[in-house]
């Protein structure tokens, strides 16, 4: 168990991780700080630059048993911060306003008791993983050649989530996040004067009819099989000025879809319709990809681990809030382990995350420890 200067020191930590906030592949200086965190610990190996900016830190027992990864993120929110505390964000434009302060510390409360009690048999893996706001985490952690040494067995993460009562864990096999994908459809044409708009070849002509189609490839509903959503989240056209008759179109689209073969269907289609108005209209279209998540999918297995742990610790846990639309950058790890992710309630009233007024109730962080560490006994002795 965690003691009291235990909890004092953690939240200490997880408040000054808190001021230094760095955004989606910018995690160098969180890394040195986590890295000299876990070297006080005594993990018998402590690998660095993961698929960027990642760190994992192995507690090795030397015998036979399964491997069992726990995941943070290291990246914070190119948000603004506003919420007021003594530990506000000290880098202007940037905040941790989704909690990957208090994951982080999360992981480093369970290397201070594994550094007490190590496993009896397999591995523990503490992974602080990069990019995660964006998509890309994940997927450069598992293709390193670094993480293909450390392939772990069965993999966990805690996310908190508010509008969850405080100390409650929503959790459910299957679906846990959707899977989404930004596209960016440009559309190129030619400018005239704002007195000669005949002369121009404008995407103002196709704008009405392209949106109505886009939105229609999706409109979301029960988080079932089936579930599409599409979501126009910007648009800009021509420059600010009277004086002339836009040219050029930029648009993004999130596609959200319960499974990840059902987003590659959205894109083929949000494409299709693009092109097929922009040649008859005379306009070039291009497309480029961001923030890719893959669904998180819970496995069977790894959620009855999780919550033989909760009843153990007489936690509070059952399927409200879950599914999500939202994404998370877990999912990869659950590609070739069991893997399960548990949400975390800090209260209903609590602020939203993404939202400039967030901050990590620092209440959950022996609450989330607990967790793993008797997963970890579960699992490992």
């Amino acid at each position: 168990m965690l003691t009291n200067t235990d909890i004092a020191e953690l939240i200490s930590m997880r408040r000054a991780l808190h001021k230094m906030p760095e955004i989606s592949g910018e995690e160098q200086e969180t890394a040195k700080v986590v890295i000299a965190a876990l070297s006080a610990l005594g993990p018998d190996q402590i690998l660095s630059e993961i698929g960027g900016h990642g760190v994992a830190a192995v507690y090795d027992s030397g015998l036979d048993g399964p491997s069992v990864l726990f995941r943070a993120e290291l990246d914070a929110l190119p948000i603004q911060e506003e919420s007021g505390v003594p530990w506000l964000s000290e880098t202007s434009g940037k905040g941790h306003l989704c909690g990957h302060d208090g994951h982080m510390t999360l992981l480093l409360g369970l290397g201070r008791l594994l550094s007490r009690t190590p496993p009896q048999s397999g591995k523990v893996i503490l992974m602080f993983q990069p990019a995660e706001e964006i998509g890309s985490g994940a997927r450069a952690v598992i293709s390193d050649p670094k993480y293909q040494s450390i392939q772990p067995d069965w993999a966990f993460a805690i996310h908190n989530e508010p509008g969850l009562p405080f100390g409650y864990v929503g959790i459910k096999p299957g679906l846990i996040n959707c899977a989404s994908r930004g596209l960016a459809i440009s559309l190129h044409g030619r400018t005239s004067h704002a007195a000669e708009p005949e002369l121009a070849n404008t995407p103002i002509s196709i704008l009405p009819d392209l949106l109505q189609q886009l939105n229609a490839l999706g409109k979301g509903g029960i988080l079932d099989d089936t579930f599409k959503l599409t979501t126009i989240t910007h648009l800009h056209v021509g420059e600010a000025t009277f004086g002339i008759t836009p040219g050029e179109a930029d648009i993004y689209v999130t596609l959200r879809a319960s499974q990840d073969d059902v987003i590659t269907e959205l894109q083929t289609a949000a494409e299709t319709i693009t092109t097929k108005l922009a040649e008859e209209n005379h306009l070039k279209a291009k497309f480029e990809i961001f923030d890719d998540f893959a669904a998180s999918m819970n496995d069977a297995e790894a959620v009855a681990v999780a919550c033989q742990a909760m009843d153990s610790l007489s936690i509070s846990y059952g399927e409200i809030g879950v599914p999500m639309r939202a994404s998370e950058d877990f999912g990869a790890f659950g590609w070739d382990a069991k893997a399960a992710m548990l949400c975390l309630g800090p209260g209903e009233d609590h602020p939203a995350l993404h939202q400039p007024d967030y901050d990590f109730c620092d209440d959950l962080i022996p609450i989330g420890t607990h967790i793993f560490e008797r997963i970890v006994r579960d699992l490992l002795g």
